[in-house]
């Protein structure tokens, strides 16, 4: 973890900087890591769900921008699917006039369209992600994570009896699939059964990602598909929405009103947190290089540490960058589920995805914090996540 020298140095070369810029060095960023991904991809159709989600904001924006910079190769296509329910975003807008992009509102839980050309690659992601939203939509949030699932899984089952098999499935599940892990189970690897609730708060998210990746085993199985699932461990960065209300987004939403960051817990809940590049870059790796069937942890295992130090972090950095003057403080929440089957640490082990994918996260978290305050400097307004 760097001193304060160090962030100051950094962030005096940074202070130009706007969120444009920053997502345009990220861009270029994934790309250059995905170079073997995206050229066995090109000439194919790639599918996303979400794709107007968090990670979709990079998710679409890398192979587009692939597509830019390699114009003497076929282009990778894409068609974003989403339900749009609160409007197609603007960085998505901007997007639309692409010939290789085709923005699909639909209902991942509905039957796909019958006249969508075959898919050679499909990506999962529509789901509601974020704790505070899961809980009020717990219904809706089951619905995607195993209908929906099972719609483009069956969606492809039928593909393939048409004698146009998928090249690669990649299902979106979550690090949360194994509960509070004891100590000798940290950091975590992929064999690690978990133990979650099935009725408690946060069941409706942790379940349906459980039965999902059970889907997509037992398809991958029966019908000979190339079907991988990603569990992430806490993704932030470009494309979290300020209103998403996961921690990092609240930080900084608190920081440009002014406000000290509160905790809503004595802060000794430990992460690791993997900055939206390293992710991307191990999605992409896992569709493309995963084996059929398998699960592989994508994130970052160092720097492990609490909730308290977080925020310490980045109130030191807003400090640097903005002259942001707030403190860290202490609170209870009224919510008395707030952390119910909150674990108490989430580290994973990554030597499968390393040894098999390739996959080394490489930004620090220090340069992914002070990157992320840059592009929230540029987006504080957002409708609810």
């Amino acid at each position: 973890m760097k001193n304060n020298s160090d962030i100051s140095d950094i962030c005096e070369m940074c202070l130009e900087h706007t969120g444009e810029q920053v997502v345009a060095n990220d861009l270029a960023n994934i790309c250059c890591q995905l170079e073997s991904e995206f050229t066995t991809m090109q000439g194919k159709m790639l599918f996303i769900s979400g794709g107007a989600g968090f990670l979709g904001f990079y998710l679409v924006q890398s192979v587009l921008h692939w597509n830019g910079t390699h114009s003497d190769a076929l282009p990778i296509r894409l068609v974003v699917s989403d339900n749009y329910i609160r409007g197609v975003p603007n960085w998505l807008n901007e997007l639309g006039h692409d010939p290789s992009l085709t923005i699909l509102r639909h209902d991942i839980t509905s039957p796909l369209p019958v006249d969508l050309e075959p898919f050679d690659y499909v990506i999962h992601a529509a789901s509601i992600a974020s704790p505070m939203y899961y809980r009020r939509y717990p219904i809706e949030t089951m619905d995607a994570n195993v209908n929906g699932l099972r719609i483009l899984l069956d969606h492809c089952r039928l593909q393939r009896a048409a004698n146009h098999p998928i090249s690669g499935f990649l299902f979106f599940s979550t690090s949360e699939i194994y509960g509070d892990p004891p100590s000798d189970q940290i950091p975590t690897p992929e064999t690690y059964r978990g133990s979650v609730s099935c009725t408690g708060p946060r069941a409706c998210y942790d379940e349906s990602k459980r039965f999902g990746e059970t889907l997509c085993v037992n398809f991958s199985q029966q019908y000979s598909m190339p079907i991988v699932t990603a569990r992430p461990f806490n993704n932030y960065g470009p494309g979290l929405k300020i209103s998403d209300r996961r921690v990092i987004p609240d930080f900084a939403r608190d920081i440009f009103a002014g406000k000290d960051l509160v905790l809503l817990s004595d802060g000794s809940p430990t992460r690791t947190f993997c900055y939206v590049t390293d992710a991307i870059v191990g999605y992409y790796k896992t569709l493309v290089r995963g084996r059929a069937g398998e699960a592989y942890n994508i994130g970052s295992e160092t720097p492990e540490i609490s909730v308290l130090t977080l925020a310490e972090l980045l109130a030191e950095n807003a400090r640097v960058l903005f002259g942001y003057s707030g403190k860290v403080v202490r609170n209870i929440s009224g919510d008395q589920d707030y952390l119910t089957d909150n674990p108490q640490r989430r580290c994973p082990e990554i030597t499968k995805a390393r040894e098999e994918l390739d996959f080394e996260p490489k930004m620090s978290l220090n340069d992914g914090l002070r990157r992320t305050l840059i592009w929230y400097r540029s987006n504080q307004q957002a409708e609810d996540a």
